[in-house]
Order: C-alpha cells, then structure tokens, then sequence
C-alpha cells in the first residue's frame, strides 16, 4: 500500500504575526503563505476544465463577481469620502460634515458586508463545484480497470480523490475571491490615486515596490526551511510510528537505547529546522507592518510638503494613507494566491487525469448460460508486462459442474488464471470459453454475475451483516441468508451478534477475527449462487477444525457447480476432481490425489513437505 499524500500544515508559532484579508479575516501564517509551489503540466488545459464546472454554476459566480465588485467600489469609496470630511472640517464648513461621515460610514458598512457575502456566495460555489468534480471523480474510480489500479499506489489513488480534490475546494472557495479581489483593488485603487496626486502615487508605488523585493527575499528561505522542516517531520513520524508498533521487538532485542538515540537525531535536526523556519517566517510580518508604517511617514512627510505648496489638501493625504495600506496589501497576497492556485490546478490536473483514464469496456453479448457451464483456457497466453509471461501456452478443461484444484508455488500463475476468467484482464493469444462462449464477445457486468469468487484477503464494508450478505445478490430472502450462514457455518457466530443480522460491521468487520470474516465472505459467495464459484486460497484464515467444517459444506455447494479451487494447503484439494500443478506459467501435472501421489512429482513433493510441517 502506498502512502497517501498529505499535505501536513506548519504548525503556528506562539507570536507569528497573522495577516488578515480584510477586516476580521486571518490568513495563513507566513510559513503556509510560501511553502513550495507545485505546478501543472498543462495548466492552461486543466484550467479550461475547470471553468467549465464554474459555469455550471453561473447564477452564483455572478453572486460573487457582483459582490466582490461592490465590495472593491465601497472600500475605494471609503478614503474619498474620508478626505471630503477631512477637507470640509479644515475649511469650517461643518454643515457638511454630517453628510460626508455618514456616507463614509455606510460605504464600511457596506464594504464589510460585501466582504462576507463574498465569503458566503464562494463557499457555496466551491463546494457545489467540487461536489460536482469529487462525484465524478469516484463515478470513474469505480469503474476503473483492475490494470490500472494493480499499477498504481493505492494511497496515490485514494490521494487524488482526497487531498487534492480537498485541496481544490479550499483553494477556490479562499484564494479565488481574494485573487479577483486583489487586482480589482490594485487597479480602482491606483487609478483613484493617480486622480489625486501623481506624485504620492510615484511615492507610494515605490514603497509598494520595495515590500516585493522583501518578500521575495524572505520567502525563499523560509520556503527552503519549512521544506527541510517538513522532511524531518516526516522521518520523525515514521520513526515513532515503526517504534511503537513494533515496540515488542525493539524490548525484546535490547534496542530501547539504539531506538532512543535515532529519534534524538532526528529530533535535534528538526528542532534546528524548526527554529529557522520560525525566525524568518517571524520577522517578516514585523518588517512587512515596519515598510507599511515607513510609506504612512513618506507619504504625511511629502504629502505635507506638497499640501504647503498647495498641490493637494490634508484631506488628501489622509486618504493616500489609507490607499497605500490598500495598494500593498493585495500586491503580496497576489503573490501568496497564485502558488496557492498553481498547487491547486496541479491537484486538479492529478484528479482529471484519473478520469481520462479509459473505464472498462462493458459492451458485448450476454452470456447465455443455462445450469451448469464448463470452462476451457486454450493455448492461453499473458503477461502483465511486455516480455515477461506468467501464462505460456496453458491450457486447461474445467468440465461443467466439476471441482478443478491449482496448486503450485507462489508466482506460478494461478491468481493469474482467476484474473483472466473474470475479465480483470484480456489474455494476450489462446482462449477462454465459459458454456462454450468466447469471454471476449462477453460483456464484462453479464459474465460476472455468472461467476462468485472468495478471495484470500477478505473485503467486507463498513454496513451490516445482512448488507454485506445481500450485496452478491439484493433479492436474497431471509431465509437464503440464513441457509448460506449455516453452510458456511457461520450462523452461530451470527446468531451470537447484538443485532444478528442487522449488526453494523465497525472499521469493515475489525472487530471480527481473520477466520470469521473469511465466513462472512464464503456465506456471500453461496448466496451468489453462481455457475462458476472461485476459491481463492478460500480457508487460509480459518483454524483446522473450521476448515474441515467449511469443506464440508463447500462440498455439498459445489456439488453439480462448477468450482475452481487455488490452494495452498494441499490438504483442501485433495477431493477435487482433477488437481492441476503449474510452475512458472505451464501445467507440469494434473490428476487426481491419488494419481498424483503415485506419480512421485512436484506433487508428491509438496504433500510430503507439508506432512511434515513443513512451509512450502
């Protein structure tokens, strides 16, 4: 299994400044704000498809667009309507003060409003997109082929369906209204100070510039230290996670001081990272307010200058006050947001190109298959990769309503011969018929309702007994359930539940050992009532005493029924109808038990290793 691909956040340290996005809106802390930005291969491709879910939505990305507009208008507003009451109270015209405030009031008022509906209509937008985007991602997961995902991390899978489309739903819903928001504000701000003062502006804009290249100096190395930061976190967690689950092994072979002296390396190395990351992540919202406060000083020192020679009002340059704030503000959070973005298309484009991914092909006949149907692999060959065979030239008839056994050495190909019948995969050359039909003119859904297969490792789901049960076949009565638990011999274990059937399964049935589970899953398989039943190492988690009951009962199923049976206890197969021996890929000898005993051959030798206790 692989890992999955969690994006762990940095955590914040006690006095790390926390810019806001506005009034009462915190951001990340600067740590987040720079950590390492990934990027998509065709960004702009990605970018198109996403749109295309926005516009799904167009009543509420108009919401948004109208709000953040609104919002950006009232917060220009705002200063101008500062500077008027300013103006009017030095010239003594009080009367006109009232007005001027209360209009500036409203226009906050407004601008605080407009802020959080901005919030609200991208929350919604977000999450109605990604609904959209994480439906059809899990629609086309299903429906993936069993190649692709035998050639792919299962937590890299279950990664794309998770954190990156979590990753995308924040994204939007936080960074795109601030990016929108953001070069509005630049713009309407700009030009609203270009009106009043071209000079202040030149001023103000070269202040503005001068916090850039702050950032961007800072940021790198904290990008370069919160990356090292995390590295380290990484190993740390691994090492404690290995530690305390294999806790008795380290006791038992006197490793306390080894264990103990390896999580203090990596400790120490984290706690340096630590403190490096967290020093220039602290000092530059410090020095960002010290540069913010530096363009107020500029901006009253020259702008009282110009006020002396009567180029501008004091009204003014408490207005250029605010606007500065205004201006730099959005310059570095354009800057936060566009990484932000860049990693969320890049999660996006991981997303989409499991849905590129061709589904199984589910078009051909029916199979037509009346009572008993035998099985025939003919010159079949396979290999899952180019140049490598596992199958060569194998050829083998399961006559209908038979028990055909396959056994052999790990790596001969036997699960492979379960993959090929139930369609998992397409054989390279040869055949496969089941009731005489060609698999590859069968469609895939209508064979496999014909076939019930128990796999070694037992798959049960978070859900009742009786839905785990009914989920090979939901027309199953009650009494076919409870037919199936006593031929499985589960019943009793049933029976002794809470709820009986209807108890709810915790964490897919941990609470049940290996060798109930294993029951449960052989009860399913017989409600199935399939034409072909597939044991796939079926009993390996069963104790002995169990395993001769569940035999028992196996055999009067399987009477008249075409069964395949993969062992790797010889001792299950010995009433099979015909045992089949394969190494490396071909048949080396079928037969009987007797016949093959007899024989003295890769038979005989594996029974009589297993006899005497030995692991084959």
């Amino acid at each position: 299994m692989g890992v999955d691909d969690a994006r762990g956040s940095v955590p914040q340290g006690r006095g790390e400044e926390r810019p806001t996005d506005g009034p009462g809106i915190a951001r990340k802390p600067w740590a987040d704000r720079f950590a390492e930005v990934e990027h998509a291969r065709d960004a702009r491709s990605t970018v198109r498809r996403l749109v295309g879910y926005l516009t799904r939505e167009r009543a509420l990305v108009a919401g948004m667009v109208a709000a953040v507009v609104a919002g950006v208008a009232c917060g220009v507003a705002a200063p101008a309507l500062q500077s008027r009451a300013i103006d009017a109270v030095a010239a003594g015209d009080f009367g006109s003060v009232p007005m001027a405030v209360g209009l500036m009031l409203a226009a906050y008022l407004a601008y605080g409003a407009c802020q959080m509906l901005q919030r609200v209509v991208s929350a919604h937008l977000s999450q109605r997109m990604v609904g959209r985007l994480r439906q059809d991602l899990f629609s086309k997961g299903v429906d993936l082929p069993v190649r692709y995902l035998d050639r792919h991390l299962r937590g890299d899978v279950m990664s794309r369906m998770t954190n990156d489309v979590d990753n995308v739903s924040t994204t939007f819903s936080q960074s795109l209204p601030t990016l929108v928001s953001g070069v509005l504000t630049i713009a309407c701000t700009l030009a609203a100070m270009l009106w009043y003062s071209w000079q202040l502006t030149v001023v103000s804009t070269l202040v503005a510039l001068l916090s850039v290249v702050a950032t961007r100096a800072l940021s790198g190395r904290v990008r370069a230290y919160s990356r090292r930061r995390q590295a380290y976190l990484g190993q740390l967690n691994g090492s404690v996670e290995e530690a305390v689950s294999s806790m008795r092994t380290v006791i038992a072979y006197n490793h306390q001081a080894a264990a103990c002296r390896e999580f203090s390396e990596t400790s120490d190395a984290l706690t340096r990272a630590g403190i490096r990351t967290d020093v220039y992540s602290g000092v530059m919202g410090p020095i960002m307010n010290c540069i913010n406060n530096l363009d107020c000083v500029v901006i009253a020192a020259f702008g009282g200058l110009l006020a002396t020679r009567g180029m501008v009002s004091v009204g003014v340059i408490s207005a250029f006050i605010v606007y500065a704030r205004q201006f730099g503000r959005p310059i570095n959070e354009i800057a936060q947001v566009y990484g932000e973005l860049q990693t969320a298309i890049a999660g996006a484009e991981r997303a989409f190109d499991v849905m590129d991914e061709p589904g199984e092909d589910m078009s051909g006949e029916p199979l037509t298959v009346r009572g008993e149907a035998g099985v025939s692999f003919e010159r079949v060959g396979f290999s899952y990769d180019a140049g490598r065979p596992v199958l060569r030239d194998f050829s083998l008839e399961v006559p209908a309503g038979r028990k055909v056994a396959l056994v052999g050495a790990t790596g001969s190909g036997k699960t492979t011969v379960v993959n090929l019948l139930e369609r998992f995969y397409d054989v390279d050359a040869g055949t496969i018929r089941v009731g005489g039909q060609d698999l590859r003119g069968v469609a895939r859904p209508s064979l496999r309702s014909h076939l019930a297969i128990v796999l070694q490792d037992t798959v049960l789901f978070s859900d009742t007994v009786r839905a785990n049960l009914l989920y090979a076949n939901p027309d199953a009565t009650e009494a076919d359930l409870w037919r199936a638990l006593e031929l499985s011999r589960a019943a009793d274990m049933v029976r002794a539940m809470p709820q009986g059937l209807d108890t709810v399964l915790v964490g897919s049935g941990e609470e049940l050992s290996q060798g109930q589970r294993q029951l449960l899953a052989i009860a399913r398989a017989f409600i199935a009532d399939p034409a072909v039943l597939i044991l796939d190492e079926a009993t390996s988690n069963v104790d002995t005493r169990t395993e001769r009951a569940v035999q028992d009962a196996m055999a009067r199923v399987m009477e008249r029924r075409t069964s395949i049976v993969i062992a790797h206890r010889l001792s299950t197969v010995r009433d099979s109808d015909l045992i089949v021996v394969m190494d490396h890929g071909s048949i080396v000898e079928r037969g009987t038990h007797e016949q093959l005993l007899a024989a003295g051959g890769t038979y005989s030798r594996l029974y009589e290793t297993q006899f005497a206790g030995m692991e084959t």
